[in-house]
């Protein structure tokens, strides 16, 4: 009965208002008389009779005037009880008025009497048909706490309880003083009586609402959560609110930094502006998640323009459209080119550089998933070694003044060709710094990137959601991880301090066992491992073995003898190098190599050089294990190969032959 009252329309919802109004303000007067009088079947007279009426008409009136009747009951706000208490003011005036004008008996306490019992009729009524309306659809709500009793945990509580799917119950408050107080209208109960609060109250998912201001262990805090094995989700800080970003009760999951295990490491943000500030700056590789974040903290740094460099057209759409949003925002004014090319085109590389005066360079474009390389050696070499070449060369001949590698931990003593393919591109910057001067080299190399694209937390948090497995490749295998904005912070700060040919890791503090985060992820989604020893629990962790060319453990150094930096938290590597005729030679035969497509050739001349690199098996090219042999060779037994659609390689036309690489 209940629900169809809520389905009836607005109108005679209004309707009904008026009427229950009418009546409790009717007996309101009576109770007034028969209260004073001390007579319990107290019968006016009719000039009493009179006034009332009129007296009751008069308040409706005003009710309506003021909009109360317009109000929606479940979302009544303040205003609305300051509405019931001018109209029963404007009411008890008129009673007093007209007792006065007409010449009617009214005791003095009677208006008194009727105030007091007009505003707990008319506000009474509203409070408990919202109690009521609340109520009800909590019923079908998910009960959840909120874990901060502070401005934001106020705010979302509120919004929340005016929400369809959330009902939240009770506080958990990280401040002690709070523990059994109320605050909007909600138990609040203290960090130290977390789990006996959450089982009492059958909370079945935790929300973090911490103010941004507040000093708490966010470390120790997950992990006194993650032990309820309750899903556990964040909401937006105030500043994405305020900035119209997202809502107070946009729910998501937890932030990727509360998963890392460690501090974040902080830039020096002065020393990172003045390498940038009014400067013609240029991101390759613009669209991956690597490059869009450092385009995003490069743009807040002001510089005189932002050239994106993309292969990907949709990529390239989405960072330029972002970042012209973020300029309009925040008022930089900066001028940013979106264009498409390939770091494999020297040619095009040199152009763009020129045109727009590029200063510096951060070389992001590159092919980084392990297994994908793994599958395409000759692709994987070309964009990774080559790209690299031809984009520094490019600067160099376009005059740039500092030239920044992105690298990875993958290039130490590596097993597989994707990070043999990027120790090379160091090898290859270091060895074009000792063959120039004009154009500063750096490499920055740092561990896997939580949240970039191929890295396991999406992937956990996909096969958790959809009810697993949840699949590692082995229990004992580790990883070093950093955030993405931490990553672009350091290639950022690396780029400020770089002076040519060093080659810069961060402290990552300990490395994480890949097992265990995938465990702390399931606890935080709030689900359970499935082992012999609990086979009721809802996700079964997989060990699937290690996949070409993986290891147990990467390392950041070569070296044993890092040297430090001006950063505490950065370190610069001292490592061997080659010649720069040594370079030209590798790649030289490298390019013979690709142009044959001979995979067993690329990755002898890979394991020659001195990459470190030792596979832990064969070559695991997919087109090559079809037809594992080089493509025919000429006579000279150089790059004019005949491909099977007949192709002469050696008849192609390369633009730039008077320097090593160019096509």
């Amino acid at each position: 009965m209940f629900n169809s009252f809520l389905r009836l329309s607005r109108f005679k919802k209004r309707v009904i208002s008026l009427f229950v109004d009418f009546f409790a303000l009717s007996f309101a007067l009576w109770a007034s008389f028969a209260l004073r009088l001390d007579v319990a079947l107290w019968e006016p007279n009719r000039a009493q009779l009179l006034i009332s009426l009129l007296t009751v008409v008069f308040t409706l009136g005003v009710f309506v005037r003021l909009g109360l009747y317009r109000a929606v009951i479940r979302y009544m706000s303040d205003r609305a009880f300051i509405t019931i208490i001018t109209g029963v003011a404007a009411s008890t005036l008129l009673l007093v008025l007209l007792s006065y004008g007409l010449n009617v008996f009214v005791p003095r306490s009677v208006p008194v009497i009727y105030a007091a019992l007009a505003l707990i009729f008319v506000g009474g009524s509203r409070m408990s048909m919202r109690m009521l309306v609340q109520y009800s659809s909590g019923r079908d709500k998910e009960r959840v706490a909120i874990i901060g009793a502070g401005k934001t945990g106020v705010q979302l509580a509120k919004a929340l309880q005016q929400g369809d799917e959330y009902h939240p119950v009770m506080f958990i408050s990280l401040i002690p003083a709070n523990h059994k107080t109320l605050i909007v209208g909600l138990p609040a109960f203290a960090l130290s009586h977390l789990e006996e609060a959450v089982h009492s109250h059958r909370v079945e998912r935790l929300l973090l609402a911490v103010d941004a201001d507040m000093d708490v262990n966010r470390r120790e805090l997950l992990t006194q959560l993650e032990k309820l094995e309750l899903p556990v989700q964040t909401v937006p800080s105030f500043s994405e609110v305020i900035a119209g970003q997202a809502r107070i009760n946009d729910i998501r999951d937890l932030e990727i930094e509360d998963l890392l295990g460690r501090d974040p490491v902080r830039p020096d943000n002065a020393q990172v502006a003045s390498s940038l500030f009014d400067r013609s700056v240029m991101v390759t590789g613009a669209g991956g998640s690597i490059g869009s974040e450092l385009c995003r903290q490069i743009i807040r740094h002001q510089p005189k323009c932002l050239v994106l460099f993309e292969q990907s057209e949709f990529a390239l759409y989405a960072i330029e459209r972002e970042l012209q949003q973020i300029n309009l925002v925040e008022g930089l004014n900066v001028c940013v080119h979106p264009l498409l090319g390939s770091v494999v085109h020297r040619r095009r590389c040199e152009a763009v550089m020129r045109s727009f005066g590029v200063q510096t360079v951060y070389h992001a474009a590159a092919y980084k998933h392990v297994p994908l390389v793994e599958h395409n050696v000759i692709e994987g070499v070309q964009n990774n070694v080559f790209g690299t070449l031809h984009a520094a060369e490019a600067a160099v001949a376009a005059g740039v003044e500092l030239f920044v590698l992105i690298s990875t931990d993958k290039a130490v003593r590596s097993t597989n060709v994707m990070g043999a393919s990027k120790r090379m591109a160091e090898l290859v910057l270091q060895g074009l710094a000792q063959r120039q001067s004009a154009t500063a080299f750096s490499m920055v190399r740092f561990g896997n990137v939580l949240g970039s694209s191929g890295s396991v937390v999406p992937l956990f948090r996909d096969q958790i959601s959809s009810g697993g497995p949840v699949t590692v490749t082995h229990p004992d295998i580790i990883r070093y991880f950093m955030t993405i904005p931490e990553a672009s912070q350091l290639v950022l700060q690396a780029g400020s301090m770089g002076q040519g040919g060093e080659v810069f890791v961060l402290d990552m503090g300990e490395p994480v066992k890949i097992a265990d985060l995938a465990r702390k992820m399931m606890h935080l989604m709030g689900r359970r491992e499935r082992t012999a020893e609990q086979p009721d629990g809802e996700i079964e962790l997989v060990f699937s073995g290690l996949r070409p060319g993986e290891k147990l453990f990467e390392e950041l150094l070569i070296g044993d003898d890092p040297q430090g930096t001006a950063h505490p938290r950065i370190m610069m590597a001292r490592e061997v190098c080659m010649t720069w005729p040594e370079v030209a030679d590798t790649i030289r035969q490298l390019q013979y190599a690709s142009h044959a497509f001979d995979c067993e050739g690329v990755v002898s001349i890979l394991k020659t050089a001195p990459t470190g690199f030792a596979p832990n098996g064969g070559v695991e090219d997919l087109v090559w294990n079809l037809n594992p042999r080089p493509l025919v060779a000429d006579k000279a037994g150089k790059a004019g190969t005949v491909d099977k659609a007949g192709t002469d390689l050696k008849s192609v036309p390369r633009a730039g032959k008077e320097k090593l690489g160019q096509i």
